[in-house]
């Protein structure tokens, strides 16, 4: 569908298709007055009041929030009531009031007020998230204070419209069928994004001035494949999403049957498909769709919900469950992977953190918290389907440096009498232009390589993939990355001794899928969600196709030719058209 005068695009948060009425919704602040009190113990009684109010009404949020998302995802309200206990805080607040003489709802509001400066200030997007969550506790606290109850006229059936929403207001307009989400700001990695995803409800979020556009009632399109929304559509408009929808439907339904198929093409060749993996609640999901394994496990993702990094025992208890609920198929662990737009487990503040103290170079500058992690993994490979890669490699001398401390954590654990897997396989992820250069020699240290897109094409393209400026500069069909991850493939396998699999959001990118097989990839590691419809992408091209696909692809000199080379070759399939509809 081409861009017209009523279409704005955003961030696709949330996947799916809907057409629905706006409904603006505005949270109302409470207005704060610095006035003097002149009875102190009934100032501390209000206060005392309106915390256990606060509390219960956040009670209440996390029992529903546990019924629609699972206990993992839910313990984001329960971090919210952890607040509302934070002994520090209430002191601070309780003492302040006694000695400033000073209205309850003023001190609440600055003493809070300074938490949310310090996330503020981060340079990462995800602390910056969180200051609206902790901005929700606030206005919750000072609306109990003066005693006024939260009044919400939503109605059945509409696309919220708003600011930013808090995973409170996701959760709860859940229970009037909300259609979807759009938001001026918040990213992938707001808490009401991944609500919004958990629930299958569509979300756009980062549509700046939104809600100066769209009105109360506007009729809307939301497409949260591609984060587009259309204003008032046309009737061919509306008929063209429409068409999607239905069309959606019945691909579900396809999809559906596909689950213990393979994904081999017309002429036997094997992907092996698998799944990125964020939450453990998402295993489920990973098996429902029939994935063959897992090809990452993000564990700076997992410990999330840990307020500090997680003990051996823990890990090792979170590992186990990964590998058995997967059993037999295989599962690839890979390593903190902080530093960047991840955010670390310290207060570290540096000017450039992409290209600074992340990834590999954070986990061999904090030894115990790195052998930590190795031991917990190995301990949790004694079925055998558990492999440990490292992410952000860019020298040998780390690679050797990773097998070798890998070797003093088992000795370690022969002397505990621990079991583990002795043969257990060692990769790494290759992000970075110099490890994609010398694919070759890395190749030959290790047992697997995994490409991660997302992080190579910015620093192959010298594009910030979060910055809303040079976004279009992002290109996964740039000639240089195309060229670059057939290299890092031809290379890696040439040594006749790697697997090579990828695991970014290119992966699971309909239109890139022939062009990835064609480029000789052993495995693609995609989001649960996609596995099926990647699974029936692969079962309905001929490899010998591809190849002569990927061939031309990495002779053109533009973006544009090798995406019209895609669409081309998608448009001559006769049993699948997959990029249309979504």
């Amino acid at each position: 569908m081409t861009n017209t005068k009523n279409t704005y695009k955003g961030i696709a948060a949330a996947p799916g298709i809907t057409i629905a009425r706006a409904y603006q919704y505005t949270k109302k602040i409470e207005k704060v007055q610095d006035e003097l009190i002149s009875d102190i113990d009934e100032a501390l009684l209000n206060l005392d009041e309106a915390l256990n109010k606060s509390k219960k009404e956040l009670l209440k949020v996390f029992s529903l929030a546990v019924d629609k998302l699972g206990e993992n995802r839910a313990s984001i309200f329960e971090a919210q009531i952890m607040i509302l206990d934070d002994p520090v805080l209430i002191d601070t607040i309780r003492r302040r009031i006694k000695e400033e003489k000073r209205h309850p709802e003023f001190i609440v509001d600055d003493e809070i007020s300074k938490y949310q400066a310090l996330m503020n200030e981060a340079q990462e997007a995800y602390m910056k998230e969180r200051s609206h969550d902790i901005e929700d506790i606030k206005n919750r606290i000072i609306r109990n204070l003066k005693k006024k109850k939260w009044q919400s006229r939503i109605t059945n059936d509409v696309i919220v419209i708003s600011d930013y929403l808090t995973p409170a207001d996701t959760v709860l307009f859940a229970r009037v069928n909300v259609k979807g989400y759009i938001t001026n700001f918040g990213g992938l990695t707001s808490h009401a994004a991944i609500v919004a995803r958990s629930l299958n409800i569509p979300a756009i979020v980062g549509l700046h001035e939104a809600t100066n556009k769209i009105k109360n009632n506007d009729l809307l399109v939301l497409d949260g494949f591609h984060g587009t929304v259309i204003i008032n559509p046309s009737e061919k408009q509306i008929n063209y999403y429409r068409e999607k929808i239905e069309q959606l439907r019945i691909y579900d339904e396809e999809l559906a049957e596909l689950k213990n198929e393979p994904a081999v093409t017309t002429d036997n060749k094997e992907i092996l498909l698998q799944a990125n993996l964020d939450l453990t609640e998402e295993i489920a999901l990973v098996v429902q769709n029939g994935a063959k394994g897992i090809g990452l496990v993000r564990t700076e993702q997992l410990f999330q919900e840990y307020d500090v990094f997680p003990e051996e025992e823990v890990q090792y208890n979170i590992y186990r469950e990964i590998a058995e609920k997967v059993y037999p198929e295989k599962v690839i662990i890979r390593t903190l992977d902080v530093g960047g737009d991840k955010v670390l487990p310290v207060d570290v503040k540096e000017p450039n953190p992409f290209l600074g103290w992340r990834g590999i170079r954070f986990l061999l500058d904090n030894m115990d918290l790195f052998k930590t992690q190795i031991r917990a993994i190995l301990r949790g490979s004694e079925h055998k389907n558990l492999k440990m890669m490292i992410p952000m490699v860019c020298s040998i001398k780390e690679v050797r440096k990773f097998k070798k401390i890998v070797d003093e954590c088992k000795e370690d654990l022969r002397e505990r009498g621990l079991p583990f897997d002795n043969d257990i396989d060692l990769g790494i992820m290759i992000e970075v232009p110099s490890a994609a250069v010398m694919a070759r020699e890395y190749a030959e240290e290790v047992d697997f390589i995994s490409i991660g897109t997302n992080d190579l094409i910015q620093y192959l393209l010298a594009v910030d993939r979060g910055n809303e400026i040079v976004s279009d500069l992002y290109q996964e069909f740039h000639p240089s990355v195309v060229r670059t991850i057939g290299h890092i493939i031809k290379e890696a396998k040439n040594t006749g001794k790697c697997m090579v699999s990828l695991c970014g959001e290119m992966g699971a990118d309909t239109l890139a899928v022939p062009l990835l097989v064609g480029l000789g990839l052993d495995s693609l590691s995609v989001s649960a969600s996609a596995i099926p419809t990647i699974k029936k992408i692969i079962r309905n091209l001929s490899y010998e196709e591809t190849r002569a696909l990927a061939e031309k692809c990495l002779t053109f000199r533009t973006e544009k030719e090798i995406r019209n080379e895609l669409i081309q070759f998608f448009d001559n399939l006769q049993n699948i058209s997959v990029h249309k509809i979504f």
